[in-house]
């Protein structure tokens, strides 16, 4: 395991990410560092980086140096962004920072910002056709991709501070929004490929604007999941914060929970963009994508392959990534994995649950054993909650929730109901018919590999009367397996309305 470092010096911040590099195909951040430098700021008129911001930047990337080499850092990927690129002095800025800070900065052309924003949104979510917008400081990008290429993108040279400032003078915060807004849609209106979408594109939103507008919406609302990533904004929703905070002034809203303080004067000019880009497509919601442009460089040096092809299995990826980091039992999950698949099948017939509910099946029979690593006993209880705040890429926020509760319900007296009502806006009611009947399903999986030793090949059920009757193919003794899966009658009876045997 290797440690690699990823500083992104962007516009309004400075990032550093830590992360272990595992098996050169998996990557698990351990550390991040973040300040905020305002490099853009007071560059309009003449496009210079004014003293004040290049002194604020590099005693921040000497904060990240001394970070770096307490962790041992093996490498580091240092990029910068449209501020330092359009900068007339970015020559003596970059020299300064090596000679000072040690790091040797890439200075990213517009392609290569789209390219790896991209990176990060394709291989962590499962949506194979979209538009991303990402907003930074001094520049929107729009990125199209459909098939897992890029067909189209646009660098827009105005963003959050810019555009904060533009329309600053003499104006209420309600004016200020309204202009924004009217500016913005000329702006997305010259997008020529905008217009030609068809139904089946998504809306993709990437960086600090998205993420703080869904902390503040699941503050509202008293959402349930610590998860950003994949968290979906209906336009309707979009438009009633809006709403609230574009009267506010950067007092007022720099005290709404949920929002950053740094961010509290160009928030509201990144609503204002949102707003203006809901108005000029047809898209009535907003994915938010946890995961961008630094992920993107993640992916690309962590696992090479996604430089030539994204990871075609989204969620079984970011399993293994946790299965490996915590230094689980991978083949016995694989094993238990693929008999509750085999039962899953052979009971369709019984639960009638569609094939959605595979997806569920899968994430809690590979996890299941995750607790373990906190404490033996309760250890599906600790599964569960490793489940819920494993912020896994490929998967919704409601089959997340679903496979903690299968693994929960190892045994059925576990899933308290005041912890099922917590998630009612999530789930939905016949959820729990589904949790009972897969949780049932895991649990005999799991006993039949007891002993870890895969004895327990294949199932084949056959349904007669008041019974079903499982069949074994076996290698070897597997009385213990057959013992401790038996003790699954009682569950099995309450989700089937059948009685359990097996041979």
């Amino acid at each position: 395991m290797k440690n690699i470092a990823i500083i992104d010096l962007g516009s309004n911040s400075a990032r550093l990410v830590l992360a272990h590099v595992i098996n050169d195909s998996y990557y698990v951040v351990y550390d991040e560092l973040k300040e905020t430098v305002r490099l853009a700021q007071d560059m309009e008129r003449e496009g210079y980086l004014k003293q004040a911001r290049i002194a604020q930047a590099v005693k921040t990337l000497k904060m990240f140096r001394k970070l770096c080499d307490a962790n041992n850092v093996d490498k580091v990927y240092a990029f910068a962004t449209n501020a330092v690129r359009k900068a007339k002095n970015q020559r003596s800025f970059l020299e300064e920072v090596n000679t000072v800070c040690g790091f040797k900065i890439n200075v990213l052309t517009e392609e290569q910002e789209a390219t790896q924003i991209y990176y990060g949104v394709i291989n962590s979510l499962e949506i194979p056709k979209g538009v991303i917008m990402d907003i930074s400081g001094s520049s929107i990008q729009l990125i199209q991709y459909n098939r897992r290429m890029i067909l189209n993108r646009v660098c827009l040279p105005i963003g959050t501070m810019n555009l904060s400032v533009l329309f600053n003078e003499n104006t209420t915060p309600l004016q200020q929004a309204q202009m924004i807004e009217t500016y913005m849609r000329d702006q997305f209106n010259g997008v020529e490929w905008l217009k030609e979408l068809d139904p089946d594109y998504k809306f993709i939103g990437v960086g600090g604007s998205f993420r703080n507008l869904v902390r503040i919406v699941k503050r509202i609302n008293k959402y349930p999941l610590d998860m950003v990533h994949n968290f979906k904004l209906s336009a309707e929703t979009f438009d009633k914060i809006y709403d609230m905070i574009k009267i506010l002034d950067v007092e007022k809203r720099s005290k709404i929970k949920g929002l950053s303080a740094q961010r509290a004067d160009i928030f509201c000019a990144a609503l204002s963009c949102i707003k203006s880009f809901f108005g000029c497509t047809e898209f009535d919601e907003v994915t938010v994508s946890g995961s961008g442009i630094r992920e993107g460089y993640m992916f690309n040096h962590a696992v090479p392959t996604t430089l030539e092809k994204p990871i075609s299995d989204i969620l079984g990826h970011s399993i293994y990534t946790r299965l490996y980091y915590y230094d689980l039992n991978v083949p016995h999950a694989e094993h238990v994995c693929n008999l509750a698949i085999q039962l899953y099948k052979q009971l369709r017939v019984l639960h009638k649950l569609p094939r959605q509910y595979v997806r569920v099946l899968r994430v809690a029979a590979l996890l299941h054993e995750s607790g373990m690593r906190l404490n033996f006993y309760d250890r599906y209880k600790h599964s569960a909650y490793f489940i819920t705040n494993s912020n896994l890429y490929g998967i919704s926020h409601r089959d997340l929730v679903l496979a903690s509760f299968v693994v929960r319900g190892h045994n059925l007296e576990d899933i308290p109901a005041n912890e099922w009502n917590r998630y009612s806006g999530i789930l939905q009611e016949e959820d729990m018919v589904a949790v009972m009947r897969l949780a049932v399903i895991l649990r005999i999986a799991d006993s039949l590999d007891r002993s870890m030793s895969g004895s327990v090949k294949s199932i084949n059920c056959d349904v007669l009367g008041d019974s079903v009757i499982m069949k074994t193919e076996v290698e070897g003794d597997c009385s213990l397996e057959i013992k401790d899966a038996l003790g699954a009658g009682a569950d099995f009876a309450r989700a089937y309305k059948k009685n359990l045997e097996i041979l």
